[in-house]
C-alpha cells in the first residue's frame, strides 16, 4: 500500500514515476503522501494504466465523466467519449453508468481505459434494488457493502462515496432552507434511504467496514459532497459546511488506516466565494487533495457551462483546488454528446493550466513562454505544438490560411509583429 510503504520511509515505483512526471523528488512525493496531502489512485488489480499523482505542489489534474443512462444505452458511444476525453487531456475518467449493464460498461472502460478510472457504486446499487422487484431505500447495507467490493475487485482506482451526510447534516440543512435542496443524486439517495429507514447513513455508521474495502485493493476514497450546492444562492450554507467539517474528521481516520483519500466540493459558488471555500476545505481537512466540479460561477448559462466552470476552475486552481472535475456545455441539459466531452476536457485543461501558473508549478509558465516565442518568431508549427488544443488550433489556421503564411488573416501585413520585425523598424536615429 502506498501510504504504508511511504510511511515506512520507502519509495515504491509508482511514487518514482509520479516523481518524475511532475519533476519533484521522489522523496517529496513520499512525505507529502505520508501525510495525506498527495495520493496516487491505483487499485492493485488494475496495473495497465501509468500511476498519476494527484495533491500539493502537483499539476492540477483534470477528471471527465462519461457513462450510459436509462434513455441513452449505446456503450459505444460511450467507449467514444473515453478516447477522446483522454486524447484531449483528462487524467482520469468517472464512469456514473444508470443504465443497460452496468457491470459489463464498467469492466470494458477499465480494460479499454490508459488513465485511473473512478465511479460511484452507490447508483449502481440503487438501480439493482429496483431491478430486484424493491424500492430503492429497500436496499440493505450488505447490498450496497456488496456493489462497492465488486467496483473494488474489478479494479477500480477511486470511488465516491458520500460519508459525510449524517442525519444530522440532513436535519441541519433541512432547518436552514434551501432554493434547491439537494442536487447530488447520491446525496438525495442517502436522504431517502435514512428517511426511509429512520437509520443513520451506513456508509457512515460502518465506515471501518469501507476502510477495510479500501485497504484490500489501495482503493482511494473521493469523500463525496452529497450537500454540495446546486445554486449560487445556496452556497457556502451550514448544510455544506457541516458536511465538509465530518469529511474532514473522516478523512483523518482513513489516513490513519493507510487508505488514500480526497474530498470532494462544490458546485455552484459565487466567484467571490471561491477562495474561503478552498481555504476552509484546506483547513478543515488537514490539507487533503481537493476535488471540485467547476465551480459553476453563475446558474444563467445552460449550454455555456464549461465556461461558467473554466471561470471558477481557473479561481479554485488558483487558490488550491487539486483536482477539476470536468462540466460540458450539456450541464443542466443532456447527457453529454462525444463532441461536448471534448469541450468540456479542453475547458477544464485551460482552468487547470491557468491556476497552475498561478501557482507556480513547474513547467506551466514555461509552455506559455514558448507559445510567445514562436508567436514572436511567427513559428506557426511552433504555436500549434504549445497550444493546449493542437487539434482546434491546427484546424483553424488551416481554415483561412493567408497567401503570406508567416501572418494570420486577421491583420496580413499590417501584423504589428511582423512591422516591429523590420531591420529599420527600431531605429530613431539617436544612437
Amino acid at each position: 500500500m502506498q501510504i504504508h510503504d511511504a510511511r515506512e520511509g520507502h519509495s515504491t515505483p509508482e511514487m518514482e514515476f509520479v516523481a518524475a512526471a511532475e519533476g519533484v523528488t521522489v522523496e517529496y512525493i513520499r512525505q507529502e503522501l505520508a501525510e495525506g496531502h498527495i495520493i496516487i489512485p491505483l487499485n492493485r488489480n488494475h496495473l495497465t494504466i501509468k500511476p498519476l499523482g494527484i495533491g500539493r505542489g502537483l499539476r492540477t489534474k483534470i477528471n471527465a465523466n462519461i457513462g450510459t443512462s436509462k434513455d441513452c444505452l449505446d456503450i459505444e458511444e460511450e467507449l467514444k467519449k473515453l478516447d477522446v476525453a483522454i486524447q484531449a487531456g483528462a487524467d482520469t475518467i468517472m464512469d456514473l453508468s444508470t443504465g443497460g449493464s452496468i457491470d459489463e460498461i464498467r469492466r470494458e472502460i477499465l480494460r479499454l481505459s490508459t488513465v485511473p478510472v473512478g465511479t460511484v457504486p452507490i447508483y449502481q446499487a440503487a438501480i439493482e434494488a429496483v431491478q430486484n422487484k424493491k424500492a430503492m431505500v429497500e436496499m440493505t447495507v450488505d447490498e450496497i457493502f456488496n456493489v462497492i467490493e465488486r467496483h473494488a475487485a474489478d479494479g477500480i482506482d477511486f470511488i465516491t462515496v458520500h460519508c459525510g451526510l449524517t442525519r444530522e447534516a440532513a436535519r441541519r440543512l433541512k432547518k436552514e432552507g434551501r432554493l434547491m435542496d439537494v442536487v447530488s443524486r447520491g446525496g438525495a439517495f442517502t436522504i431517502e434511504w435514512m428517511a426511509y429507514n429512520k437509520r443513520e447513513n451506513p456508509l457512515y455508521e460502518y465506515y471501518d467496514r469501507l476502510l477495510e474495502i479500501a485497504r484490500s485493493y489501495d482503493l482511494t476514497l473521493s469523500l463525496g459532497d452529497g450537500m454540495r450546492p446546486g445554486c449560487l444562492a445556496d452556497a457556502t450554507d451550514r448544510g455544506q459546511v457541516q458536511e465538509l467539517i465530518i469529511l474532514g474528521e473522516l478523512a483523518q481516520e482513513a489516513l490513519a488506516k493507510g487508505v488514500q483519500v480526497m474530498i470532494e466540493g462544490p458546485g455552484h459558488v459565487p466567484i467571490q466565494q471561491i477562495e474561503s471555500n478552498i481555504l476552509l476545505q484546506k483547513r478543515l481537512c488537514h490539507g487533503a487533495p481537493f476535488y471540485v466540479l467547476g465551480p459553476l460561477v453563475t446558474d444563467a448559462a445552460p449550454g455555456y457551462d464549461h465556461i461558467t466552470s473554466a471561470i471558477g476552475g481557473a479561481l479554485a486552481a488558483t487558490y488550491g483546488a487539486d483536482f477539476l472535475c470536468y462540466v460540458t456545455p450539456s450541464e443542466h441539459l443532456r447527457l453529454p454528446t462525444i463532441e461536448d466531452v471534448r469541450e468540456g476536457v479542453i475547458a477544464s485543461k485551460i482552468a487547470a493550466h491557468a491556476g497552475d501558473i498561478a501557482k507556480g508549478i513547474k513547467g506551466a509558465m514555461e509552455r506559455d513562454i514558448a507559445m510567445a516565442m514562436c508567436r514572436k518568431k511567427m513559428d506557426w508549427k511552433g504555436q500549434i505544438e504549445a497550444s493546449l488544443d493542437p487539434v482546434k488550433t491546427q484546424a483553424m489556421r488551416d481554415s483561412r490560411a493567408p497567401s503570406d503564411s508567416d501572418v494570420c488573416t486577421m491583420c496580413g501585413e499590417f501584423c504589428a509583429i511582423k512591422i516591429l520585425s523590420k531591420e529599420k523598424a527600431w531605429d530613431f536615429g539617436d544612437e
